[in-house]
């Protein structure tokens, strides 16, 4: 690939494909679920070890401190599990695997380790944003929400005070370029083959989001419900206007 052309721009070529299995992934397990948090709190403590494990390994050249999301995991999985829910927390097999793999690259080349900082939180940047704010429209048009419930302090993790998004995602790119003009020509193939794996190991643990199944299915009965509404105030009012024809004959 041309040297010319940014590192972090051959890290998403490298991935497009992968990348858009994620993607329609996400949208087919979780999309319609994002209301229910239960679903969502599961989603958020697949991903916490991981972050947690990049963050006290990987120098702040490389990912600095105010990316760190540990804490806002912590306060986001707090709010849904409640105290103590750490000391209960084990981490699933999946993401167990996942770890593993993290620990034998910092084995390898500890730098390749760079390649799950890029995706991971462009991601967290990019498409948690998505997520959400999907979230936060899917409790508002919820037909059985209450009117006075308050707001849900539930965001931390997809919420960056002191720094814009834009600003965030410059400065991670720069430090992938950087990185990047100065790689070997085998070590940057290797950090290509490993944006890839980046993917091949979110969807594996993706895939092991519980209780996605019953969620979808209440938005369904919630769809279901709302067409069947509509459908009998047609017909009353047709029947309606049918009768006042009748009258004036």
């Amino acid at each position: 690939m041309a040297q010319n052309v940014p590192f972090s721009k051959q890290m998403r070529i490298a991935t497009r494909e992968i990348h858009n299995v994620s993607d329609a992934l996400v949208n087919a397990k979780l999309a319609f679920a994002l209301y229910d948090s239960r679903v969502w709190a599961e989603g958020l403590l697949i991903f916490y070890d991981v972050f947690k494990h990049l963050e006290q390994r990987v120098p702040h050249d490389f990912l600095p401190p105010e990316m760190h999301r540990t804490a806002q995991f912590e306060q986001d999985l707090r709010y849904y599990l409640g105290e103590g829910w750490l000391e209960r927390h084990t981490p699933k097999a999946e993401v167990r695997a996942y770890l593993e793999h993290l620990q034998e690259l910092e084995q390898e080349n500890a730098n390749l380790l760079l390649a799950y900082v890029y995706h991971l939180y462009m991601g967290l940047l990019s498409g948690g944003q998505i997520l959400q704010k999907r979230r936060s429209i899917g409790r508002r048009i919820n037909p059985f929400r209450r009117a006075d419930a308050e707001p849900v302090p539930d965001a931390a993790v997809t919420t960056f005070e002191d720094h814009s998004i834009y600003e965030l995602k410059q400065r991670l790119r720069k430090i992938v370029d950087d990185f990047g003009a100065r790689l070997d020509e085998e070590t940057r193939q290797r950090m290509l083959d490993e944006s890839r794996k980046v993917f091949e190991l979110n969807n594996t643990i993706i895939r092991t989001v519980e209780g996605v199944g019953s969620a979808n299915m209440r938005i369904v009965r919630y769809i279901a419900m709302a067409i069947a509404a509509i459908i009998l105030m047609q017909y009353v009012v047709r029947n309606q206007f049918d009768q006042k024809q009748e009258q004036t004959l």
